[in-house]
């Protein structure tokens, strides 16, 4: 080490250690300056015996902290429960206002409600509202349980309201807002964070940015237990933390909602305005609202003298963010992003030191920026926010999609599931209990039907159409920034249509519906039930959806006998069922058989049809060897390091919560000599498996398959599957497709022949590297054709829509190998929702999404793109129980 770096260090130590000796006594001062604090509220220091931004909060010490609060004022800050999570902890908010305020929260609500409903609240009973009720500001902090700042900032906060109400901005927030508080959305990520951070520190806390304590292990702390970006999971609603959450806001509808996260710790301070695009369903209302409030940050940001950004990153156009979700009833809503000393200090490129404290500070100044932003603005909110309501009946009136109906249809599972969840949203959703016509077609009893013309019709004309298009000029500079190989600005998934995602036939009809019908609750179940209970012979499942994979899973557990057939078959007296159907012979099993299937059915909401006989007229008999025992296998997943833990995490959720079936992890590297005979199936979640396993993992689970086993590997995991070297799986990853035929030479030599450019375009072709990957596809649904001739495609529909996404495509595997069993669709229409370069459209068409290679006794299965990406594709469901239990059956 140079002397200068010895300087250097010296001085970061130097810095630090003073920095925490000093905290304890100049940190709650330093918050807000000059404040007058009231001595019979509980600070840090006495509550938790640290000062604020001295160290890192966990969750056990925010309930703690939170407690004291609630306990020192109970008449004006409370504190609800909304949620437990994964592992058992109560997910809180805190509301904080003036004492009549937190006197009269029911009636808040109840007032809310009447104005977020233009239907029964009439425009002069609204202004009444107006005049007197108190804005509602919600602020909720980090999702991700790395972003650590902002508890404690929440925290913060919460104290500063209740110890100085009487300050200027103080007086003026608690007379205008009542303040919703969720200090920590995601208390099982945080708790992973700060126990395995005060693991890595030493002697002293450490700056470098190379430090243990500034570089997370496998899995991070952003994500939750199931390793959820939960920021992501406000559409399919999920995980409890989510489900929890938006049933509390649903209840106040706050008209501003901040979701507060942290950034790379080089970067400043980010609030609205939002990057572009926008959602187009959003209102310049609603932006107009945010960029006052941001003005009113700026103010105290240039007083603090601290730096901040907007505009240039986090767009506000998916609808399933913490910060564009609230928008769809009538919010004003945005982000708050601060660079992250991810610890207790952390040095910038710049060679400045941030510290904890200073990222709690900027997260508290913004959040009592807002409220007073939101003070400033509270007629004109709550205006707004009835007006929105009123402009969203009149345009679900005027839309020619008016009426969004899901027919009664196979999928009954899939419509079941989606309309619940749109009731769950706050959304009201009809079924049918009669016949009806709409548009002049007709529809059964038991359709779900959605009217636009409702508070909600916009946040369900964004989710159920099926283009969702971004600002013209927005997609030209994409277009523009990627000819110049500048990389574009597309930050998430572009389509997100519900009834693409979930499989389910949907229509629309310019007209409302008349027709006898029920509301449909959040908490309504799928009614499973067995008819002719007392057969002599057998129970029938119909295979084709996630209710009868359910009780696949369940029935296996009980130990119950079954088998499922590999094509569609009817038996004598006409009745049709499609190929994978469950066949349960009471021959096989126990005389308790048909208590256990109606205790299934019932659980999972799947039919069962008893049967008097076995006479199959068209496709295999109950005997034949195409109606396949099935087993009940051990499943096994990846999990460390190598994979990515989104993926390894979304798919052990859809397993283990939407199919109902136990997954073991294995550390990845064991994976490379473990001895894996007690598993008849392993998935390999997307991520590099290179450095993890190499030759010697090939080689192993190679040699695994060929005695029985199933592989099956997700996404890019495939680049480990395909490598020529190890013949796990007989396809290729593509390069990037060009018209230009660009030198491939790999030439070393420090000369090339003479090359002629005659314009920008050849100088343009001559920079590309000649082995390039296609270009990043943020996100969008793609049309598939499935092969309805194979038994691993038992039961699937011919047409799905599979999410797509990053910039790996595959070529088909050759007969001799294997069999292509679902592909994307042609170029001209491969692209179901959202924004695909051309050049990606032309090369995914007709490209595989699902592959099969016998191996041995066993078989690898290749899924080029995750059916389980977010857990949001209901619709791929099926398939990928396939790929486990008939697979397995089949492996035998």
């Amino acid at each position: 080490m140079s002397a200068k770096q010895i300087i250097k260090a010296i001085s970061v130590s130097v810095v630090a250690i003073t920095a925490s000796f000093n905290a304890s006594a100049a940190n709650t001062e330093a918050m807000w300056p000059g404040t007058a604090y009231n001595q019979q509220i509980p600070t840090f220091k006495q509550v938790l015996g640290y000062d604020v931004g001295e160290r890192i909060t966990n969750y056990n010490d925010m309930r703690r902290y939170l407690s004291a609060l609630e306990q020192a004022a109970p008449d004006r800050i409370k504190v609800f429960k909304y949620a437990n999570s994964w592992e058992g902890r109560e997910l809180v908010y805190a509301v904080v206002g003036t004492a009549e305020h937190i006197r009269s929260l029911e009636t808040l609500a109840n007032n809310t409600q009447a104005l977020a409903d233009p239907r029964i609240t009439s425009e002069k009973e609204a202004k009444s509202l107006i005049k007197n009720l108190p804005t509602s500001v919600w602020l909720q902090y980090a999702v991700h349980g790395n972003e650590i700042s902002s508890t404690d900032a929440a925290l913060f906060t919460a104290y500063h309201l209740l110890a100085a109400p009487n300050d200027a901005v103080n007086s003026k927030i608690l007379d205008n807002t009542v303040m919703f508080i969720d200090p920590l959305q995601n208390p099982d990520g945080r708790e992973r964070f700060v126990t395995r951070y005060y693991a890595t520190v030493g002697l002293e806390h450490s700056a470098d940015r190379l430090s243990a304590e500034h570089n997370e292990p496998w899995p991070r702390g952003r994500t939750n237990h199931y390793l959820f970006d939960m920021n992501r999971d406000w559409l399919a609603l999920t995980q409890p933390e989510s489900k929890g959450r938006v049933a509390a806001i649903n209840k106040y509808k706050p008209q501003v909602v901040v979701d507060i996260h942290e950034m790379g710790g080089d970067q400043s301070y980010y609030f609205a305005p939002a990057a572009q695009p926008f959602n187009p369903h959003m209102t310049k209302t609603q932006i107009a609202n945010m960029d006052a409030i941001g003005q009113n940050h700026a103010k105290y940001f240039d007083e603090f003298g601290f730096d901040y950004f907007t505009r240039e990153i986090f767009d506000a156009f998916y609808p399933g963010y913490g910060d564009s979700w609230p928008v769809f009833y009538g919010a004003s809503a945005s982000t708050y992003e601060v660079g992250s000393a991810r610890g207790h200090v952390f040095e910038k490129n710049t060679g400045e030191l941030l510290t904890y404290f200073n990222t709690v500070k900027r997260q508290f100044v913004a959040s009592i920026s807002t409220a007073e932003g939101a003070a400033n603005q509270r007629e004109k909110l709550l205006g707004d926010f009835y007006q929105y309501q009123v402009d969203a009946i009149d345009s679900g009136k005027d839309s020619k999609e008016r009426v969004y109906i899901l027919p009664k249809q196979s999928n009954r599972e899939g419509a079941h599931r989606l309309a619940t969840l749109m009731a769950e949203h706050g959304v009201e959703v009809k079924q049918a209990t009669e016949d009806f016509k709409a548009c002049g077609v007709k529809y059964k009893a038991g359709s779900y039907f959605i009217d636009t013309a409702q508070p909600r019709g916009v946040f369900v004309r964004t989710t159920f159409t099926d283009q969702v298009d971004m600002a013209e000029a927005f997609v030209k500079e994409q277009e523009r920034r990627r000819a110049r190989n500048l990389g574009d600005e597309i930050y998430d998934v572009t389509g997100w249509s519900l009834p693409m995602m979930f499989n389910v036939d949907s229509d629309s009809c310019g007209r409302a519906v008349s027709a006898d019908s029920k509301a449909v609750q959040a908490d309504d179940t799928l009614l499973g039930k067995v008819n002719n209970p007392e057969a002599s012979v057998a129970y029938i499942v119909a295979w084709g959806d996630t209710a009868a994979a359910r009780f696949l899973t369940a029935a296996l557990q009980a130990g119950i006998k079954l088998k499922s057939a590999d094509q569609a078959f009817v038996l004598g007296d006409k009745t049709n069922y499609p190929a994978g159907s469950l066949v349960i012979e009471k021959r096989l099993n126990d005389k308790d058989l048909l208590t256990k299937i109606s205790q299934i059915a019932e659980q999972t909401g799947a039919i069962v049809d008893g049967v008097d006989s076995s006479w199959v007229i068209e496709g295999p008999s109950f005997g034949s060897n195409k109606t396949v025992p099935m087993v009940a296998p051990k499943v096994a997943i990846a999990w460390d390091a190598a994979t990515r833990e989104l993926s390894a995490g979304n798919t052990r959720f859809v397993i283990e919560r939407q199919l109902g079936y136990p997954v073991t992890a294995i550390r990845t590297p064991m994976l490379a000599w473990a001895d894996l005979s007690d598993y008849q199936v392993l998935i390999l979640p997307e991520g590099n498996y290179e450095q993890a396993l190499g030759k010697s993992g090939a080689t192993n689970l190679k040699s695994w398959v060929e005695a029985g086993g199933v592989l099956i590997a997700l996404g890019n995991a495939n680049r480990f599957t395909t490598n020529a070297d190890y013949g796990l799986l007989d396809v290729k990853r593509e390069q990037a497709y060009r018209e230009d035929k660009a030198d491939s030479s790999d030439d070393k030599s420090s000369k090339v022949a003479g090359q002629l450019f005659a314009s920008r375009d050849d100088l343009k072709a001559a920079s590309i590297e000649p082995h390039t990957s296609p270009d990043y596809v943020a996100g969008v649904l793609a049309n598939v054709e499935v092969d309805q001739e194979h038994w691993l495609t038992a039961g699937v529909d011919k047409d799905l829509v599979a999410v797509a996404y990053g910039n790996d495509i595959y070529t088909p595997i050759k007969l001799n190998s294997g069999k292509n069993l679902a592909w994307f669709t042609g170029k001209d229409d491969v692209l179901a929702s959202g924004y695909l370069w051309q050049q990606n459209k032309a090369q995914l068409a007709y490209k595989p999404l699902l592959v099969h290679q016998p191996q041995g006794k066993g078989m690898v299965i290749g899924f080029t793109q995750s059916p389980t990406y977010r857990a949001y594709l209901e619709g791929m469901n099926v398939l990928l129980a396939n790929t486990i239990f008939r697979a397995a059956a089949h492996a035998q």
